[in-house]
C-alpha cells in the first residue's frame, strides 16, 4: 500500500508573535528545536511502509521558504501546491486528492498540519499504520489525541464503538471547544479525544464525500486544479476559480456528515504548539520551571518562558510570564493569556504596522536581507547570497546604492558593465541604472548595502529579468 503525506502548510501562526510573523510563520521557525517544525514534520515520515514523496499545499508567499527547508532537509515533493490565498482545509485536501491520483491510481493520502510536534515519533507512526489499513477499507480516519488534561482551546471527539481492526474505533459525534467544567467531564469519562487535524482516507473516497456534501466546493477545486500552471518546482492554482471557492474545514464539510468516519487513538506525546504557553510545556526546564533560549539571566523567576534572539534578557522576582525578544519587537505576557496574542497582532495589523509581516531578516529565494538601520534619506542593509544564486536585473527610480563586499565574491552587473568584486572592494549604482547582482562562488556571499535618495520603499524597484518568476516590481 502506498502512503503519500499532504502537508497542509498554510498556516499563519499569530499567536507565536512576534517569533512568527505572516511572511516566516511558526512552521518555518525553529520554535523547539533546531529543526523547523515543518522539517520536523518531514522528519517524522521517515519508515512510514510505503511512503511517498509529499504533496505540500503552501501559500505561494511562502513557495521559496517550502522549497529551501525541503532541499535542507532532504527531501524532494512530489509537489508543491500554492494556493493564491487560503481557503481553510477541506479545498487544500482537494487538490493534494486531485493530484495525487493524477500520479497514482488511487493512494492513501496522510494529512498532516506542518506545525505539530510529537515526544514519541515511533507511536505516531505506529497509529498512522493502524489507521492506513482502515483507510483501504474506505474509511476516513480521523487521529484522536489521548487527553492528558481537560484542555478548552481543542475540539473534542467521541469515540463510538470499535471496528473490526484492532485500535480503530467508530466516530459518534465531533464536538466544539467546552468550556472548562464540560471539559473535565469529556476527559473523566475516557470517551473523549482531542481533535488534531490529522486524518488518513484514500484520495477517491474523500472527493467522493466531498462531491456528496459539498458539490460547489469539490467543482472550484476541480476548475483550480485543471487551469493551474505549472511554474519551477511549484503547480499553481487558478486564481479565479480559487476566488469562488467555499472556505471551510475539512471537518465541517466532510468529517461531520460522512457516514464513514473512523478514529486511531494517538498517545504519542502530541502538542499543537499553538501558543507560547505550549513552547514552554515541551522544552526542558531550570530547577525553578523555566525554559529558556538565547541569552538570559533569571533571578527569583519561575516558570517562565524566555526566549532572547538579538541581546541579553533578564528577569527578577517574576513567575508565569512570556518574554519574546526579537531584533524590533518585544512580547511580554502572562502565560494564561497567551491564547490572546492575536488580539495584539490584530492591532499591529489594524494600524498596518510592518512588525505583523516581516522579521528584521527578511527571506527571499537567493537569500536573505537585513536593515541595520536608517535615517530621513538614507538606509542600511546587510545583504547575504547564496552560492550561484543571482538577484532580479533592476532599476530604482528613487535611490542610488553603494554595494561593499564583506566575504565571497560579487559578480556585479551595470549598466552594460559586468565585473568582478571582491572582499573589502565596492562599486557604487546610480540611480535609475540598471544592474544585477550574482554570487558566482562556492560560498555565501556577504555585503553591506547602503542607499541613499529622497525614497527608499521596497516597492521602488523595478524587475527587467527575474529567474524566480516575480511580478514586475516590488521587494528586492
Amino acid at each position: 500500500m502506498n502512503i503519500t503525506p499532504v502537508i497542509l502548510s498554510g498556516g499563519s501562526g499569530s499567536r507565536l508573535w512576534p517569533l512568527s510573523r505572516a511572511m516566516r510563520p511558526k512552521q518555518f521557525l525553529g520554535v523547539t528545536d533546531e529543526k523547523t517544525l515543518f522539517q520536523l514534520t518531514l522528519q517524522r515520515l521517515q519508515g512510514l511502509p510505503g511512503l511517498q514523496p509529499p504533496v505540500i499545499v503552501s501559500n505561494q508567499e511562502h513557495r521559496f521558504l517550502v522549497a529551501e527547508q525541503c532541499r535542507e532537509a532532504g527531501m524532494a515533493p512530489d509537489a508543491i501546491i500554492l494556493e493564491p490565498f487560503g481557503r481553510n482545509t477541506a479545498p487544500a485536501i482537494a487538490v493534494a486528492a486531485l493530484h495525487a491520483m493524477k500520479s497514482d491510481q488511487d493512494p492513501v493520502l496522510l494529512v498532516l498540519p506542518s506545525d505539530h510536534i510529537f515526544a514519541k515519533p515511533e507511536a505516531f507512526r505506529d497509529s498512522a499504520v493502524l489507521a492506513a489499513q482502515a483507510a483501504q477499507q474506505g474509511q476516513l480516519v480521523t487521529f484522536g489525541i489521548v487527553p492528558t488534561h481537560p484542555e478548552t482551546g481543542y475540539g473534542y471527539i467521541r469515540a463510538g464503538d470499535k471496528t473490526g481492526i484492532n485500535g480503530i474505533h467508530s466516530v459518534a459525534q465531533f464536538v466544539e471547544k467546552p468550556n472548562l467544567a464540560t471539559a473535565e467531564r469529556y476527559v473523566s469519562s475516557g470517551d473523549y479525544f482531542w481533535n488534531s487535524g490529522m486524518f488518513m482516507f484514500r484520495a477517491s473516497v474523500y472527493l467522493h464525500e466531498l462531491k456528496q456534501h459539498h458539490p460547489d466546493m469539490l467543482r472550484q477545486c476541480e476548475q483550480a486544479y485543471q487551469r493551474a500552471r505549472v511554474d519551477l518546482d511549484f503547480v499553481r492554482l487558478d486564481e479565479a476559480a480559487m476566488t469562488d471557492c467555499p472556505s471551510d474545514s475539512v471537518d465541517y464539510a466532510v468529517m461531520e456528515k460522512t457516514r464513514q468516519a473512523a478514529m486511531v487513538s494517538l498517545d504519542a506525546g502530541w502538542n499543537d504548539v499553538g501558543a507560547w504557553s505550549s513552547v514552554w510545556q515541551v522544552l526542558p526546564k531550570d530547577g525553578h520551571g523555566n525554559a529558556i533560549r538565547g541569552d538570559v539571566i533569571t533571578e527569583s523567576a519561575t516558570d517562565c518562558y524566555v526566549h532572547a534572539d538579538h541581546r541579553l534578557v533578564t528577569l527578577l522576582g517574576v513567575k508565569d510570564l512570556v518574554v519574546i525578544e526579537t531584533a524590533d519587537a518585544i512580547l511580554v505576557a502572562d502565560k494564561d493569556a497567551a491564547q490572546d496574542v492575536k488580539k495584539i497582532v490584530n492591532r499591529l495589523s489594524e494600524a498596518k504596522r510592518p512588525e505583523t509581516d516581516l522579521h528584521r531578516e527578511v527571506y527571499r529565494p537567493w537569500g536573505s536581507y537585513d536593515s541595520l538601520g536608517h535615517g530621513p534619506r538614507y538606509q542600511v542593509k546587510s545583504i547575504r547570497v547564496k552560492p550561484g544564486a543571482k538577484l532580479s536585473l533592476q532599476y530604482h527610480h528613487h535611490r542610488a546604492e553603494h554595494w561593499v563586499v564583506v566575504s565571497g565574491t560579487a559578480k556585479v552587473l551595470i549598466g552594460e558593465k559586468s565585473q568582478l568584486v571582491r572582499e573589502n572592494e565596492s562599486v557604487f549604482i546610480p540611480q535609475g541604472e540598471k544592474h544585477m547582482l550574482e554570487n558566482p562562488g562556492k560560498t555565501w556571499l556577504e555585503l553591506i548595502e547602503v542607499q541613499s535618495g529622497s525614497y527608499l520603499g521596497e516597492d521602488d524597484i523595478v524587475r527587467l529579468e527575474d529567474v524566480y518568476g516575480r511580478a514586475g516590481s516590488g521587494h528586492h
